[in-house]
């Protein structure tokens, strides 16, 4: 074929060009356009007179005069190509269409001359713009933009490619609440009456879809069941049919739904049916992405025991509020739960987790709904009360003490908690939130310096007295590094033969080059607070033992030392091992260790405590319960553990022959130790009529100045020779 000349219309061929929906063009050998149809003209404007004298695709193609190397390859080697390609309206926009070339004998073309071709188009503009919007849409996720926007824009964007269709897009909340998310063409009054409804199949398509899980088609509003309730103002809108489909997580949960409301009766069709498929997924994308966002946020600004805003959003909040009462009074409160340590070590960390949630329920009913309350750390807790004036500071912080006093019982434990609280005040003690939160954080532990369930206001001196704490933790530091601490040794004897050493108690000594003599409480509580404790009782015990190990080597006779250990000491697994290592390595027994331990050990129930204790025992080391009577709990667990010596608080020594009280509970605890088997230690014996009482009521040691102050090691053989000679002491 050499040549087209236009056909007769009547040829049936012909008629099936001009009635097909995409545009079709026909050129002769010279690449001549010889017949176009009406759905060429339709599509790009042009009729064939338009096209006569010009190679068409260098006529249509938008972005240039010569046809694109990759086509006329394909045309050359394979007679044919196919693909999108953007031309040119005769108006001058662009459009985009799948072309199919063909060369009519389908046979390789030589570069050198050219064939007829048929030329099919079809309309993608919409396959185009919808791709572009999608990209948009993906775009503003990753962009991070505000979900409401997100869901305007992609609501405007679709009701612009889907005339005549009014798009809706609802969320779904814990509480199977709908929330109007994005609706731009639909009447607000719509938007109210669907805020808050509870899903269901009387809710229209949107709650029966979310409801149900699957898509709802309401093709008459004025007739379908779901609606029966609250069409009326949907039909007073203008709007008679509804396609609704939920939009669901990765697993499967409802998210919301994405929803098609039409001015007219009817179900969707495929176009927008492949359409709202594409915008399910987008929108699923969206929620899930903002929801792990809020995720995200709420765990690094919420604690998510308490629910209260974290030390990070407490700081946020406190500084926005503090900047909105400029010129005005607000009031902070720092509050620490006192023992908590021992309550969460004790009964385990699900009833210390239920204690905290407590105290913050606590806090707020103690508060009013501008206050700031937050968990700063562990059992910290911080409230920042703005306009608050200074003369209420009293009322409040009592009635916050009262509140957490309330009894809480869980497990069938009972425990009344207290606390201390720290006041300062804005902007006098602070202008910032951090300065503020430092100076009630001092205020705190000068209340708690003098006992519990008390509050103490900010004073400037406070300062120096964190300062000193922090001075002692660096010098405490460093004295155990260095060596720099010593051990005194005050004996314990038997109180029917006074000159018979029963063992000695080893208490560690600092004297610090520029403070002199560091009482013990003080560096040994700094020892706890810095976490510290485990290296000194290490250099306690080996100490202890290295000692022992001398006076035994140069024949002296000691049958044993006491050491003091703490409670943390019982939390490293390793502990009764490296006790026994230690023993082992001087040439020391088991029973030359007389291990002191407090009632926060028998209370801790923690399984490397137990474990400890249990070990300890089993190598056959012997625990003293130091303190015995000034707990409230020791009785019910002093058959549990492998007690055998019980030391009698000096506070009830001191008092034994002047208060009835005192000496009928003395009375108890040695019936009680000689029932148990156990050996009671009376403490702080200072005068010869307390000895008489408690050697008559058979105590069997005393340990009290009346016999010696603690004393260096080197003191030891000289006292010891006094005694046995009869010497006063």
């Amino acid at each position: 074929m050499t040549h087209l000349t236009p056909a007769p219309q009547t040829l049936d061929w012909l008629q099936a060009l001009h009635s097909s929906d995409s545009a079709w063009l026909l050129t002769d050998d010279h690449l001549n356009v010889v017949h176009v149809n009406d759905g060429f003209t339709r599509l790009l404007g042009y009729t064939l007179q338009d096209m006569q004298g010009v190679r068409p695709l260098q006529k249509l193609l938008a972005s240039s005069t010569d046809l694109a190397p990759h086509i006329r390859e394909q045309l050359v080697h394979r007679g044919a190509y196919s693909g999108e390609l953007l031309l040119t309206h005769r108006d001058g926009s662009p459009l985009w269409v799948a072309a199919s070339i063909n060369t009519l004998d389908r046979q390789s073309t030589p570069a050198d001359r050219t064939a007829a071709q048929v030329i099919v188009l079809t309309d993608i503009g919409f396959t185009k713009r919808f791709e572009a919007f999608q990209r948009q849409v993906l775009e503003d996720v990753v962009q991070e933009k505000p979900l409401p926007t997100l869901m305007l824009h992609l609501c405007q964007a679709l009701e612009a490619l889907l005339p005549q269709v009014h798009v809706s897009i609802l969320t779904v909340d814990e509480d199977d609440l709908l929330h109007p998310l994005a609706a731009p063409s639909l009447p607000d009054s719509l938007s109210a009456l669907i805020e808050g409804m509870r899903i269901g199949p009387s809710t229209g398509a949107c709650g029966a879809a979310a409801f149900l899980g699957h898509e709802v088609i309401s093709t008459d509003l004025s007739t379908d069941p779901n609606w029966q309730d609250i069409a009326a103002p949907f039909l007073e809108a203008g709007l008679r049919a509804c396609w609704s489909c939920p939009i669901k997580s990765h697993d499967h949960k409802v998210l919301g739904t994405f929803a098609l409301y039409f001015e007219s009766t009817g179900a969707p069709n495929a176009l927008h049916q492949q359409v709202v498929k594409a915008c399910l997924y987008l929108s699923a994308i969206a929620m899930e992405r903002d929801a792990s966002k809020h995720r995200i946020r709420q765990l690094a600004y919420n604690d998510t025991l308490t629910l209260l805003p974290n030390r990070t959003m407490f700081n946020e909040c406190a500084e926005q509020v503090l900047h909105s009462i400029r010129g005005q009074v607000g009031v902070l409160f720092f509050l620490d739960l006192d023992r908590f340590k021992l309550w969460n070590d004790s009964l385990g960390h699900a009833a210390g987790d239920a204690l905290l949630c407590e105290i913050a329920l606590r806090l707020g009913q103690c508060t009013r709904p501008d206050d700031v309350v937050g968990r700063l750390s562990s059992d910290e807790f911080a409230v920042l009360m703005p306009r608050c004036p200074a003369e209420q500071i009293p009322e409040v912080a009592q009635r916050m003490l009262d509140a957490i006093a309330e009894p809480f019982s869980i497990n069938g434990v009972m425990t009344i908690p207290s606390a201390c609280i720290g006041v300062c005040t804005y902007p006098e003690d602070g202008t910032d939130i951090e300065m503020l939160l430092r100076h009630a954080d001092q205020a705190m532990y000068a209340a708690k310096s003098q006992g519990s369930q008390l509050w103490e206001r900010y004073q400037p001196e406070m300062g120096k007295i964190s300062q000193e704490r922090a001075d002692m933790e660096r010098e405490l530091r460093q004295t155990l590094t260095d060596g720099g601490l010593q051990l005194h040794y005050q004996p314990q004897v038997l109180s029917t033969a006074e000159h018979t050493l029963y063992g000695v108690e080893a208490l560690a000594r600092w004297q610090h080059p520029e403070w002199g003599w560091v009482a013990p409480p003080r560096f040994i509580a700094a020892a706890e607070d810095a976490g510290l404790i485990h290296a000194l009782t290490s250099w306690l015990i080996d100490a202890a033992c290295t000692q022992l190990a001398t006076w035994r080597a140069q024949g002296l006779s000691v049958p044993h030392i006491a050491v003091n250990l703490s409670t943390n000491n019982f939390h490293d697994p390793e502990f009764a091992q490296r006790v026994y290592n230690s023993l082992e390595e001087h040439g020391l027994a088991c029973n030359d260790l007389m291990l002191e331990i407090t009632e926060s050990v028998m209370l801790d129930s923690s399984p490397a405590t137990l474990n400890n204790l249990k070990n300890l025992h089993a190598m056959g080391m012997r625990l003293s319960m130091d303190d015995f009577g000034t707990g409230y709990s020791s009785l019910s667990y002093l058959h549990r553990l492998p007690i055998s010596e019980l030391k009698l608080d000096k506070s009830f020594v001191h008092d034994v022959t002047t208060s009835s009280a005192a000496s009928a509970l003395t009375r108890s605890v040695l019936n009680i130790a000689t029932s148990l088997g156990m050996t009671v230690v009376a403490e702080g014996v200072e005068t010869p009529e307390q000895a008489a009482w408690l050697t008559e009521q058979g105590c069997p040691v005393l340990q009290g100045y009346l016999f010696a102050k603690p004393m260096p090691a080197h003191d030891l053989p000289t006292w010891l020779r006094k005694v046995t000679n009869h010497q006063p002491a």
